[in-house]
């Protein structure tokens, strides 16, 4: 498996682990005030989603940049 597909799969599974502790979140909010660590849990996960999705944003004009430079 090469990077660029590794970062999509990963991405894939941060999405679904953010998912859960948003729901999480929401659940225990039913039951009053949540603990600290419920409420911030779902930021590492954000955070990466975050890096990995810019980077996949940025993997097109990557491309054309290096194709560029390769005919030049």
């Amino acid at each position: 498996m090469d990077w660029s597909k590794w970062i999509r799969q990963a991405h894939r599974w941060l999405s679904i682990i953010f998912t859960a502790t948003v729901v999480a979140n929401f659940a225990t909010m039913a039951f009053g005030q949540p603990p600290v660590w419920v409420v911030y849990s779902p930021l590492p996960p954000l955070f990466l989603l975050l890096f990995s999705g810019l980077y996949m944003f940025a993997l097109p004009y990557l491309g054309k940049t290096r194709s560029l430079q390769r005919a030049g």
